[in-house]
């Protein structure tokens, strides 16, 4: 894998994910000659990871870059390239780099109409803007999606997140909203759940919830992504619809907003168990027709 030229980074901006890729892409060796940021707490990240370097207006950050982070929210990310466009901000020979999960390099076709190389790496992993983040990329894996047919693109982007430390998986562009649907629903959902499973141990008074539910979660975890479908336990699994009943009657007096993320979840719970063969017929038509009455008990 050819190693990328010594490069003038520029991050646009300095949020959780652009201040961290910034400071990795640093660490091998690159260098950040500018940044964006506007809020407290990108300029506090930005002192933090990203020491010394200028921060100034996105065209400014663009014009002094060779290589140009864009770290922008999902939404924004297409205005924000066609506008720099609009303006001639985009030059050949640069590389432009966004962090979206949920786009490929279709919404960096202004750039790459004016001659820039158009590359997506998205992170598969939470930051917080911290200094610790920097290690999460040595176990983290990265979508890198490059132009269709474009092997020395797809080159390009890989030997970029080898350098970062993370470990390039390739995303087709028509694969990126599944790709992305999958990462947050298990990600975003799961704190989520757990938040949800906190406060309705707090609720029962039971103090400490996290001690307890840590090494639960964790095993659960591990064995999921190991076993798969194998790994499923608990009521809905073996068919204990007693017990099943019980959690709807005392969600739905004491947590209602909880109880229909639970009936749903039970509910693809029943089904995955029943595909697997864990769950047999009546069991799981037992259960079913449970889940599937009124929402208040």
């Amino acid at each position: 894998m050819t190693r990328p030229a010594r490069l003038a980074v520029g991050v646009v901006s300095a949020g959780r994910v652009g201040s961290v890729l910034g400071a990795a892409l640093a660490r091998a060796g690159h260098t950040v000659v500018a940044a964006s940021g506007i809020s407290a707490a990108s300029l506090a990240r930005a002192e933090r990871l990203l020491p010394g370097v200028p921060l100034l207006p996105p065209d400014e950050v663009i014009a002094a870059a060779d290589l140009v982070l864009l770290a922008v929210p999902d939404d924004a990310l297409a205005d924000l390239v066609a506008g720099l466009a609009a303006t001639g901000n985009w030059r050949p020979g640069q590389i432009v780099i966004h962090t979206s999960g949920s786009h490929g390099v279709d919404v960096l076709r202004p750039a790459a109409d004016a001659g820039a190389l158009a590359l997506a790496l998205h992170p598969v992993m939470t930051f917080t803007g911290r200094p610790e983040d920097l290690q999460r990329m040595a176990a983290c894996s990265v979508g890198v999606t490059a132009p269709p047919g474009d092997e020395a693109a797809w080159n390009v982007g890989e030997a970029l997140t080898v350098e970062m430390g993370g470990e390039a998986v390739r995303v087709p562009e028509a694969a990126r909203p599944l790709y992305h649907a999958a990462l947050a629903h298990g990600a975003n959902h799961l704190v989520t759940l757990v938040a949800d499973c906190l406060e309705l141990l707090d609720g029962a008074g039971i103090p400490n919830g996290e001690r307890m539910l840590g090494p639960l979660l964790s095993a659960a975890l591990d064995n999921a992504l190991r076993h798969g479908d194998r790994a499923l336990t608990g009521p809905v699994a073996r068919g204990d619809a007693g017990t099943v009943r019980k959690h709807l009657a005392v969600l739905g007096a004491e947590a209602p907003d909880v109880r229909p993320c639970y009936t749903a979840l039970a509910k693809r719970t029943a089904a995955r168990a029943s595909a697997a063969g864990l769950l047999g017929p009546d069991a799981a038509a037992e259960i079913t027709e449970l889940l599937e009455g009124p929402d208040e008990p």
